[in-house]
């Protein structure tokens, strides 16, 4: 990747609050006892949604271009994601995700055909749910923090295990439904949390519990610096290199 295309880092502290969320859903039913995605791949991609500030949707799935559908996105039709989000930032958007560090970004890299701006875009983009791992040392979910700040979550049922099961029968509204609005509520997550300057839940005790957010959400490489919070209650921490591994 020639160094021209240096990712251009919009400044979240001087004003910039154009924000595009993104999620995806991958293409191979795992099974339901699986413990690490990484141990299926390839894993593809089914279809994927970015939302902007302006709420202007954007879907992407296999076959789109010939009014049709596919078990999963060809790696031209990844390229063309990437040109899109790549394009977007460039033009001063600020991508957020709820996991994308860990997840999406590093499955775009793979199915793009390891394009290079993936993993620049990973680093500088917004993974609310790393931000809050770094702070906290686990992970919640999008839905319980959506339901936390009193804003509409997932569909009610749906789940991205369940996603591939219901695209390989044929459900594709359904799915590109259910990755629409995982993209509203990661874009009214990421606009609420921003503002309120924190992120409430619910514990899985039924505790409401709060997380301080002085500046609003960090990129991902900015919040990897932050301190380590203590883990020693826990019996098996997991690593940020669980998350920024593959970058490197």
């Amino acid at each position: 990747m020639p160094e021209e295309n240096a990712y251009q880092q919009p400044d979240l502290l001087g004003g910039t609050k154009k924000r595009i969320a993104f999620d995806i859903e991958i293409a191979k039913d795992l099974p339901d006892d699986f413990d690490d995605f990484k141990a299926y791949r390839p894993l593809g991609i089914s279809c994927a949604a970015a939302l902007t500030e302006e709420d202007s949707l954007t879907l992407w799935y296999g076959g789109k271009e010939e009014e049709d559908y596919r078990k999963k996105m060809t790696v031209g039709e990844v390229a063309a994601m990437v040109d899109f989000l790549w394009e977007k930032v460039q033009a001063g958007y600020q991508i957020y995700t709820w996991n994308g560090l860990g997840f999406d970004f590093d499955i775009l890299f793979e199915e793009s055909g390891e394009d290079a701006r993936c993993k620049q875009m990973a680093e500088k983009h917004v993974d609310m749910m790393f931000h809050f791992f770094c702070i906290k040392g686990y992970a919640i979910s999008l839905d319980k923090a959506a339901r936390g700040m009193g804003l509409e979550g997932k569909i009610e049922g749906m789940n991205g295990a369940l996603a591939p099961k219901l695209w390989h029968e044929g459900q594709y509204e359904t799915v590109l439904e259910y990755v629409a609005q995982d993209a509203r509520a990661t874009l009214a997550l990421a606009r609420e949390c921003d503002q309120k300057k924190l992120v409430r839940w619910t514990s899985n005790r039924g505790r409401p519990q709060i997380c301080r957010l002085p500046n609003g959400w960090m990129t991902a490489d900015l919040a990897q610096n932050l301190p380590e919070p203590d883990t020693t209650w826990m019996s098996t921490p997991w690593p940020r290199s669980k998350f920024t591994g593959w970058l490197e």
